[in-house]
């Protein structure tokens, strides 16, 4: 042990001139143990929408896509190149396309996916998100009759149908007929309700069989992209560009990420700006442990007078305030260190914050500590109490032994 971290020590225990000089240091203390502790528990609720949504995304989503038409006969080929180059668990082939879904008086945009269930089921999550109906009906299609199609519950919602109710799907694209131009239109039947937790795809997304999707779209057969599920996840940029490469310019590659850019930019950027807002508590309590530290430059004056006279230096006076503000910090951080974890934990555990799950469609909130959050949280909280001594320690590293003897 230090003579100068011994006498900061002695200096924190001993009993202080004045109840003000008393406060200053427990408010120093609380200051940066409420500014940690908020600051974690944030990040941690904040983690875990963001990995609430990510799980979401890629459940509906594959961890890439890969957009280019293909022909009916050739998309086997060329699902088996993408898979081999990508490295991929599971590949998918899809049809994606846009139309108006009508019902009765009503009427809504939608994004129109074709699949093949065996397939696709094992690229996403999506076989598990029914709230109605059954799957197998897009096997159980008879000729003549309204194909399946399945719905986003909101879709579904805004459209006033469910489950059993007809539906027609309006395609943007026209038509050549006898009678002119006219807009592709073809006959539904709602076969069940999909809810996979995000509302963007809830509010827009329509399912139906890989045939009927390829037919209404003019594609006679063929599919306009694929799917894929990858073993890592975080693997998702680096099979991509291998696959840009592979495939040229006839393809479009994007992963989940690229696809989701700008909500992901849009969390980013949220956590950051109330990280910021929420620093600045631990800058507030910084300012009280650099009074407390001038203060007590003050009270200590003859002591400091005494230390001059025996032959330690201006160095040696900087280093016992300096581990004075340092232990004042190291205090304040491990009780909020403490208390965010604590907090967090209990938030997990116990259903203090309730959702209203038809808006969330999660009923507790979602909260994931990180390390390095917490990691991060205690060095900026550290760094930033650090920089609030080095004005009270240069200024009582400046005192001259003389005047501090006679007037300590």
């Amino acid at each position: 042990m230090s003579a100068e971290f011994f006498i900061a020590f002695r200096y924190l225990k001993a009993k202080r001139k004045g109840l003000f000089s008393m406060v200053t240091t427990v408010i120093g203390v609380a200051g940066v143990a409420l500014g940690v502790g908020a600051l974690i528990v944030t990040l941690s609720i904040m983690n875990g929408f963001q990995s609430d949504i990510k799980k979401k995304i890629i459940d509906a989503q594959a961890h890439i896509v890969v957009y280019g038409s293909v022909k009916a006969g050739d998309y086997g080929a060329v699902a088996e190149r993408v898979k081999k180059r990508s490295g991929a668990a599971a590949c998918a082939p899809f049809v994606l396309g846009q139309g108006i879904l009508t019902f009765e008086d009503r009427s809504a945009g939608a994004v129109v996916r074709g699949l093949e269930p065996e397939s696709e089921f094992k690229v996403n999550n999506l076989g598990n998100t029914l709230v109605e109906g059954s799957w197998d009906a897009l096997g159980q299609a008879r000729p003549g009759e309204p194909p399946p199609l399945f719905l986003g519950e909101e879709l579904a919602k805004n459209l006033g149908v469910w489950t059993g109710g007809e539906v027609i799907l309006v395609s943007p694209k026209a038509a050549l007929t006898g009678m002119g131009i006219l807009p592709r239109m073809k006959k539904f039947k709602v076969a069940g309700l999909v809810r996979t937790g995000y509302y963007e795809f809830d509010n827009t997304m329509a399912y139906c069989g890989l045939a009927a999707a390829s037919e209404f779209f003019g594609l006679a057969g063929g599919v306009n992209g694929f799917g894929l599920r990858l073993d890592d996840l975080n693997r998702a940029g680096e099979s991509a560009a291998a696959l840009k490469n592979e495939l040229g310019f006839a393809y479009t590659v994007k992963t989940y990420a690229d696809m989701n850019r700008t909500l992901f930019a849009a969390l980013k950027l949220e956590k950051f700006v109330m990280s910021l807002v929420l620093a600045l508590i631990i800058l507030v309590a910084t300012f009280n442990i650099a009074s407390n530290l001038l203060m007590m430059s003050v009270e200590k004056l003859r002591d400091i007078g005494v230390l001059r006279a025996m032959g330690a230096g201006p160095g040696f006076v900087r280093k016992i305030f300096f581990w004075e503000g340092n232990l004042i910090a190291l205090s304040g951080i491990t009780l909020g260190v403490l208390l965010g974890v604590g907090l967090s934990v209990f938030i997990a555990v116990y259903p203090v914050v309730e959702l209203p799950s038809d808006i969330y469609y999660v009923t507790r909130v979602p909260v994931e500590l990180k390390i390095r959050d917490i990691l991060l949280t205690v060095a900026a909280s550290w760094l930033l109490c650090m920089l609030s001594t080095i004005y009270p320690a240069a200024k009582a590293s400046k005192i001259s032994p003389v005047d501090a003897i006679r007037y300590g």
